[in-house]
């Protein structure tokens, strides 16, 4: 009877203890999202504040999203000042603990790669710099190995019992990420060289890997439209130093790099950025064999 009683006592604990309860995790831009959903497969729930469709830079800390951080275990954005525009206010207003800067519920990616472009001079009259140095440093795959090994960590350090789990998935995605960048190498080799224009500084670590020459910027300073003027000097500077095409994200206007393509006879190209930029890049793999199959395209 006893024996039967203590079995009884055991199942009914069991029963009564919490299923452990899936991470939630929200992610700045739809890149970090990607990312967090190959390392914890389907242990986390996992939300992007931003789409490809909008300017990391500038996007609203809306109610919606505040609920989504109020939420989180886990917030994983690029960092070097790339979301200062909305970040802080949507940690500050969320009222979470587990999310603020220095907490293990922040995990910012530029801490575990090399930043380029670091200004000589802070001034905003210079246009909208980082001080870090850029930020778009995902564009250059060899970094997401970098990331996903720091960010396997840090789930495994927040959520212990899934530990294992973190670790398993992160050496896939390392063996697979290794194997695709030595495809995607081999496959752009063509590129190297190519003259590019590009309409913001978010293609310089893609430019950087891939060997592509950018032989002006669009924006005559970062994050400034061009005006007419400067787009006439533009014009007259790629007569006598041509570009092979004009660099654009899905979401930005294509306006400009229309203009100045079709008058200085390149192609204007527009490329996903990340995730979801467009119907083929759906996934980091697919996001980088889609921008190269288009970078590939133009180069002809």
């Amino acid at each position: 009877m006893k024996k039967l009683l203590a079995v009884l006592l055991s199942l009914g604990a069991l029963i009564a203890a919490p299923a452990h309860a899936a991470l939630n995790v929200l992610a700045c831009e739809p890149e970090w999202a990607a990312l967090t959903q190959e390392l914890t497969g389907g242990k986390a729930n996992v939300t992007s504040a931003t789409t490809a469709m909008q300017d990391p830079h500038r996007i609203e800390a809306r109610p919606a999203l505040l609920a989504q951080a109020r939420r989180a275990d886990l917030v994983v954005c690029s960092g070097a000042d790339l979301e200062i525009g909305w970040l802080p206010l949507l940690q500050r207003e969320s009222g979470n603990a587990k999310i603020q800067p220095g907490q293990p519920g922040y995990f910012e990616a530029a801490a575990f790669v090399r930043l380029i472009e670091k200004p000589a001079v802070l001034d905003r009259a210079l246009g909208d710099i980082h001080a870090a140095g850029n930020p778009h440093f995902f564009l250059d795959p060899r970094n997401l190995l970098k990331v996903s090994d720091a960010l396997a960590k840090r789930l495994a350090d927040i959520d212990p019992p899934n530990a294992a789990h973190y670790v398993a998935r992160h050496k896939d995605f390392s063996a697979r990420m290794q194997a695709a960048i030595a495809r995607w190498e081999k496959e752009a080799a063509p590129l190297t060289g190519v003259p590019v224009v590009v309409q913001h500084k978010n293609w310089s670590y893609l430019a950087d890997w891939l060997g592509l020459k950018v032989v002006a910027d669009l924006e005559p300073k970062p994050g400034v439209d061009p005006s007419a003027a400067y787009l006439g000097q533009l014009l007259d500077k790629l007569k006598t130093q041509p570009a092979k095409m004009v660099l654009r994200a899905a979401y930005q206007s294509p306006k400009a790099s229309e203009w100045i393509a079709e008058r200085a006879g390149m192609k204007a190209v527009m490329l996903p950025y990340t995730v979801g930029g467009s119907g083929k890049a759906q996934d980091l793999f697919s996001l980088f064999d889609d921008t190269l199959a288009r970078l590939k395209e133009a180069a002809r």
